[in-house]
């Protein structure tokens, strides 16, 4: 069964930077298009950054410039550097497949930029 366990999050000032990590339970793992999905209150879900198999990366409009998706397959982790923070980007983050991700989820890591 896939299993996803984000962790990483918190209170962050705007233009500040945090990092966020996933650890995948999933076999294979590193034949597999991961990405990392943010969901603010009263909005959809949202792929904000995608990384291939190869090492292929993909990012939103939104992100790009400020956040750096990587993973470590030996460790079956995700991880992604987030810097520049905005109070836009404050939502709850999870990682799963992508583009398209499976139906298990993660409970998420929770990122709020504030001063």
């Amino acid at each position: 069964q896939v299993q996803f366990v984000e962790s990483g999050g918190g209170l962050v000032q705007p233009g500040g930077s945090l990092r966020l990590s996933c650890a995948a339970s999933l076999s294979g793992f590193s034949s597999y298009t991961i990405g990392w999905y943010r969901q603010a209150p009263g909005k959809q879900r949202e792929l904000v950054a995608r990384i291939t198999s190869g090492g292929s990366t993909y990012y939103a409009d939104s992100v790009k410039g400020r956040f750096t998706i990587s993973r470590d397959n030996a460790e079956n982790a995700l991880y992604l550097q987030m810097s520049s923070l905005k109070s836009e980007d404050t939502a709850a983050y999870y990682c799963n497949g992508a583009p398209v991700p499976w139906s298990f989820w993660g409970q998420g890591t929770q990122v709020t930029v504030s001063s």
